[in-house]
């Protein structure tokens, strides 16, 4: 068993029986067994009583988490003229139009986060098989295809984080890394959960919320009680 595996299996035991506990218990308890040589991040994990391929049923949105994610984000704009100097200015680090379009066609994706202007769409809608299964394809519903550019990249770099359901109705996103001071973790994890239970689409029936957990990059996870996550406790 090599040096990950020790951990890990440390890592289980220290776990074992813990489940249903607070934001403040799990984040101690994570934190103390994030061993890896880096910053690992902290992850939440949101079971939801939807079925995705459901249009009434799809959950996503953004949010801006209090603290940020303590990520370098690395955003890509689609604009031409004015909306592409405004972009640079704000700290786009690629902007372009048909060159960038050409770039991510040749495989090259050198970034986290993609916004365009409205009239960039028919661009950028040839790139949907690569950007899409990335979640990286611009939509008007988290802000992503909008003229206010220097806006969007602000809040892309500042701690916005997107979320989109996965098939088998589960959400998951870093909320910060394990240096973070545990009080900001917690603020992160209660924003992040906030925003998911408020994005509740039409189309969901019966329990909403059914199962919130924690974990970091390399480290299992832990199930926190719901009325701790959503602040109710």
């Amino acid at each position: 068993m090599g040096k990950i595996g020790k951990r890990l299996t440390a890592a289980r035991a220290a776990f074992d029986g813990k489940s249903e506990i607070s934001v403040e218990e799990a984040i101690t308890l994570i934190k103390a067994n994030a061993s890896a040589k880096f910053d690992e991040t902290i992850e939440v994990a949101m079971n939801l009583g939807v079925d995705p391929r459901h249009a009434d049923q799809m959950v996503r949105g953004t949010v801006n988490l209090p603290n940020g994610t303590g990520k370098t984000v690395r955003v890509a704009v689609f604009a031409r003229g004015a909306k592409a100097d405004e972009a640079k200015a704000a700290g786009a680090d690629i902007v372009g139009a048909e060159d960038l379009m050409e770039t991510i066609q040749g495989g090259t994706i050198d970034f986290d986060r993609c916004i365009a202007t409205p009239d960039m769409m028919p661009i950028v809608g040839r790139l949907g098989k690569v950007l899409g299964p990335r979640n990286l394809m611009p939509n008007p519903k988290v802000g992503t295809v909008t003229m206010d550019v220097a806006e969007a990249v602000k809040a892309a770099k500042g701690g916005q984080v997107q979320f989109k359901v996965e098939k088998a109705g589960i959400i998951h996103a870093g909320v910060g890394k394990a240096s973070f001071d545990d009080a900001k973790l917690a603020e992160n994890i209660r924003a992040f959960v906030d925003a998911v239970s408020k994005a509740k689409p039409t189309g969901a029936k019966g329990t909403y919320l059914k199962r919130v957990s924690l974990s970091s990059t390399m480290g299992p996870g832990v199930s926190v009680s719901l009325d701790s996550a959503t602040g109710n406790a």
